[in-house]
């Protein structure tokens, strides 16, 4: 494997590894009947995406300074639009009302539809190859949470169900149809414009549930939570995708969503709220060969050199 491929794929495992952990981390946050003392999902987008649209502009202080060509800026208040505005605000909105369990399994629907969206966006073939790996990792993450959480009394909703699908929906048109312009600038770059848009939208959208939280009724684990979603989940997380973009397919990236749910179950295992049996292990073990059947398949281009290679051979 390549070195920029190997740098791709860790920066991957680190930000769903964190994902992994955020979906429960999230939901001690929200507002919600059982969570009388947290912050409104739309206030929570407000702190989520203007916390993180500051830190990206801090952190290109410190970089060479890159110019995006006027016409660039478009695309990227297109990619800012399906990757974080509505990604993130219907995630939020769909977690606030439904479980941490329903949005897990919902996420799980994202590299089926970035394989999808892929044929359609860049022409990339769905062969066997992939379309099994996509399947037997799927497999392995649905597992993985309904036995994870069997004995979770919380239940989910179909509006939030709906809207959880909403944002994975969002989230695998971010990875297909926006690639080309996340491809010309660095990550850093790519992610202060962003989210110096999502600041924009969301604070017209929702600046005035964000004033009304009072900060000092809010208990510590609510700001741990909430510091956790802007400076691990949202900053560092979203820097790793657009560094992995540069090096490898949407389709793979996607594949790296089912990640998720293994991480959230290794940390109750480290610290001792559960235990690694038989079962999750195989579903884990499913993800990871499905990862890697994905990584695997042949791309369009891999494809097309194959066939001009044949047509050479038979010259």
């Amino acid at each position: 494997m390549e070195r920029g491929a190997l740098k791709g794929h860790a920066a991957l495992l680190l930000a769903n590894v964190i994902w992994g952990l955020n979906t429960p981390i999230c939901k001690t946050v929200l507002l919600s009947p059982e969570n009388p003392n947290g912050i409104s999902h739309s206030a929570m987008s407000v702190y989520r995406l203007v916390g993180t649209f500051l830190l990206f502009w801090l952190a290109s202080a410190f970089l060479p300074r890159e110019r995006v060509a006027w016409r660039d800026l478009g695309g990227l208040f297109v990619a800012s639009l399906f990757g974080i505005q509505l990604d993130q605000i219907f995630f939020l909105w769909g977690l606030s009302l439904s479980s941490p369990i329903n949005i897990s399994i919902i996420a799980t629907s994202v590299p089926i539809l970035t394989m999808i969206l892929a044929m359609l966006f860049l022409r990339e073939p769905i062969t066997p190859l992939k379309a099994g790996g996509v399947a037997l990792g799927a497999a392995g993450a649905i597992l993985l949470i309904l036995v994870s959480n069997h004995a979770e009394g919380g239940t989910g909703s179909l509006l939030g169900d709906i809207i959880g699908l909403l944002s994975s929906v969002c989230y695998a048109i971010y990875l297909t149809a926006c690639r080309k312009t996340i491809l010309k600038y660095s990550p850093v770059t790519t992610m202060k414009w962003m989210f110096f848009f999502a600041a924009i939208v969301v604070s017209a959208l929702y600046y005035r549930p964000a004033l009304e939280v009072d900060f000092t009724a809010l208990p510590a684990r609510v700001w741990s939570g909430a510091l956790y979603a802007i400076v691990l989940s949202t900053f560092l997380a979203y820097l790793m995708i657009p560094f992995a973009q540069h090096y490898l397919r949407p389709t793979v990236i996607s594949m790296y969503n089912y990640i998720q749910p293994v991480a959230a179950v290794l940390l109750t295992v480290i610290i001792g709220l559960d235990t690694l049996g038989f079962t999750k292990t195989a579903a884990a073990l499913c993800i990871f060969a499905g990862v890697w059947l994905v990584t695997k398949s042949k791309s369009r281009a891999q494809l097309d050199a194959a066939k001009m290679n044949s047509k050479r051979s038979k010259q």
